[in-house]
């Protein structure tokens, strides 16, 4: 019999974090606190631009549109956001949607799973994925039962189980 497999990578649905922007902008655009600040939050390119005229309004749009990733399922792991910088007299906070995995990060999880995983599973880098295979899917489930388990500083999900 062949072996079994399954990929782990780190990917954010596009879409997703769209739908999720446009909600922060509208509920920024109707909350009281944020009327005459100056609050706005769009795309700059592939980076999402938050500004306001006070460090305090722009981390609280931060704080809206984490809200909104969370509740479309977006892991907060994927949002890279910056500190607020001022320029000129806005405060502005650059963020942006970190995919993939790198290669010292997938090699921490190669090495998690050939130290503390069942015997005969192995792991190997493919880009920026990983690919873990074994003969027995038992393995395979308590390879990604111990990953979440784990607490990475990056988002993972499994796909393409076979």
């Amino acid at each position: 019999m062949a072996d079994s497999s399954f990929d782990i990578v780190s990917k954010v649905e596009r879409q997703e974090v769209d739908n999720a922007l446009n909600q922060a902008a509208k509920e920024i655009s109707q909350r009281y606190d944020f009327k005459n600040v100056g609050a706005s939050i769009s795309w700059s390119g592939e980076k999402i631009l938050m500004q306001a005229n006070s460090e305090d309004r722009v981390n609280a749009i931060l704080d809206v549109f984490q809200t909104k990733l969370v509740k479309r399922g977006i892991s907060l792991k994927a949002l890279d956001a910056g500190e607020p910088q001022l320029s000129g007299k806005e405060y502005k906070i650059f963020a942006s949607i970190e995919e993939g995995i790198s290669q010292e990060n997938a090699k921490k999880v190669a090495k998690i799973i050939r130290d503390e995983g069942p015997k005969g599973v192995k792991a190997q880098v493919q880009g920026d994925e990983l690919r873990v295979s074994s003969k027995s899917r038992d393995d395979l489930q308590a390879v990604q039962a111990l990953l979440k388990g784990q607490d990475f500083d990056f988002a993972l999900q499994f796909v393409n189980y076979r």
